[in-house]
């Protein structure tokens, strides 16, 4: 047997345990009891534990080291060197730590809901603030870069460094403010009409159902469920579940929801099945992952491309509730911007703003500059400054996002790079796919998805996203890209 061979069985052994893990998870925020909270949370610890374990074992070590001296293809070798990394950067962390991160997590995340629920932080701020010292903890073994943040930066987006994005984002947020400033003093931003109506939801998720069919999710490999928070999630390229959330008034956040897990749906499924279980056969990070899903649910999904073919279309599944909207008032609607409060909810001027609040107040958790009882006045403060809105309660502030309760520190970022990314990666689809408008009017949605397949999916981690997005697009990630894309859009729609 070579030893590619040997190294690929413990590969895909831990692919597999880690794909249970996500099983877990993804039931945890579906399907479970609530009194199960416990037991899970010692379910999934153990399995982690175990995946430690494992992936810092002493024969995967060797087979590392063996496999310097043998001959392997491209994807082969970029499965070796993403194995490596991430060996080498469990072999730095105790595996109790490890096991109390994932079991604390669990919890957590059980407290975060009922605190949600209540609209009451102080349920949750103990959890928070045991997740922070642990995850300080995780950086203190983790840090060979610049910051103990940028040590857990890399676990998203590998490769990207705090002060990068402190210059991109220090780039967008003055230009994403004045786009803002100008619409907002817009004629046209004060006529938009509201959509507002009867929606039930099994009307919501079959007209979702369809959109998700036409553009191309799997359904043989793939699902649909509901979950407080809409994520999607990978078990594998034949395997790939989504959930969103409904409300009765308003079909358009399920809808967006759908379109947006979708999109991270599509590259999943499109990652190659036949190479389950390759380190490489995984999203090369967080950033483009997002690119998918915003390019879907955004440049796509809210174009007047797209709705010249669904708008027509809406009576069937609502017969009578959007009869007073035309077609234009309807793309203003879906693409009104205005500051608000609730991440999920914020148009693709204001989202920015959003995410750079978000990336600043965990850099300063985490520092400590911030304490977890400190942060709901902070988040406040924060929202007011930026957005010029302030939250009325916990639920609507510092209780609507599930990602802290995990341990997810330096995720947000990867929110807006997805923004960046998914502008760019547009530009050169278009140049490749000049009909391209022509072909989303009249419903038409693979070329787009097979030029993504063969561009980003079908690589994997084979490419960094830095080489990646060099590779699709001619240049490094330039922010350039997206703040053209909102200035033509938005100027036009609010005839600024």
């Amino acid at each position: 047997m070579r030893t590619f061979d040997q190294f690929l069985e413990k590969a895909r052994e831990l692919t597999d345990i880690r794909s249970a893990l996500s099983v877990l998870a993804w039931d945890q925020e579906t399907k479970m009891p609530p009194k199960a909270a416990g037991h899970r949370a010692r379910q999934r610890a153990t399995l982690a534990a175990i995946y430690h374990r494992k992936l810092v074992s002493r024969e995967v070590y060797e087979l590392l080291e063996s496999l310097e001296q043998e001959s392997l293809d491209e994807f082969e070798a970029s499965s070796v060197r993403e194995l490596r990394r991430e060996h080498a950067k469990a072999d730095r962390v105790p595996t109790e730590l490890v096991q109390e991160i994932t079991e604390v997590g669990s919890l957590a995340y059980e407290r975060w809901v009922e605190a949600r629920e209540r609209s009451d932080y102080g349920i949750f701020e103990p959890w928070l603030a045991r997740m922070m010292e642990l995850k300080s903890r995780e950086a203190d073994y983790l840090q060979t870069v610049e910051t103990r943040y940028e040590a857990l930066l890399d676990e998203y987006e590998p490769g990207m460094s705090e002060q990068s994005l402190d210059e991109i984002f220090g780039e967008v947020r003055p230009q994403l403010t004045n786009l803002l400033r100008r619409i907002e003093e817009s004629a046209v931003s004060k006529t938009i009409r509201p959509i507002r109506g009867d929606f039930p939801f099994k009307r919501q998720e079959n007209l979702g159902r369809e959109v998700l069919t036409r553009i191309g999710f799997d359904w043989d490999a793939g699902r649909l469920d509901r979950s407080p928070h809409p994520f999607c999630v990978g078990l594998s390229p034949l395997d790939v579940r989504i959930t969103t959330r409904y409300n009765v008034n308003d079909f358009t956040g399920s809808l967006f929801g759908m379109i947006h897990e979708a999109g991270h749906a599509l590259y999943e499924q499109g990652l190659d099945s036949a190479r389950y279980g390759y380190p490489a056969c995984d999203s090369v990070s967080l950033g483009i992952h997002e690119s998918q899903s915003r390019l879907w649910e955004n440049q796509i999904g809210r174009s007047a491309s797209f709705w010249k073919y669904w708008f027509p279309r809406l009576p069937q599944f609502f017969p009578k509730a959007l009869s007073n909207l035309t077609l234009d008032e309807f793309l203003l609607s879906v693409n009104q911007v205005r500051a608000s409060l609730i991440r999920v909810e914020a148009d693709e001027v204001t989202y920015g703003l959003h995410i750079i609040m978000r990336y600043e107040l965990e850099k300063a958790l985490f520092s400590g500059n911030v304490s977890t009882k400190d942060l709901p006045s902070c988040w406040n403060d924060t929202m007011d400054e930026y957005l010029g809105v302030r939250p009325a309660n916990d639920r609507d502030g510092i209780l609507q996002d599930t990602h802290w309760s995990q341990g997810l520190i330096g995720y947000f970022p990867t929110y807006l790079l997805g923004n960046l990314y998914a502008a760019q990666f547009l530009v050169a689809a278009r140049k490749a796919l000049p009909d391209l408008d022509a072909q989303i009017e009249a419903g038409t949605f693979s070329s787009l998805r097979e030029w993504l397949r063969e561009q980003i999916h079908r690589y994997g981690r084979q490419y960094p996203a830095s080489e990646l997005v060099q590779r699709v697009t001619g240049e490094p990630l330039r922010a350039r890209y997206f703040l053209e894309y909102l200035e033509e859009k938005y100027c036009k729609l609010y005839q600024i």
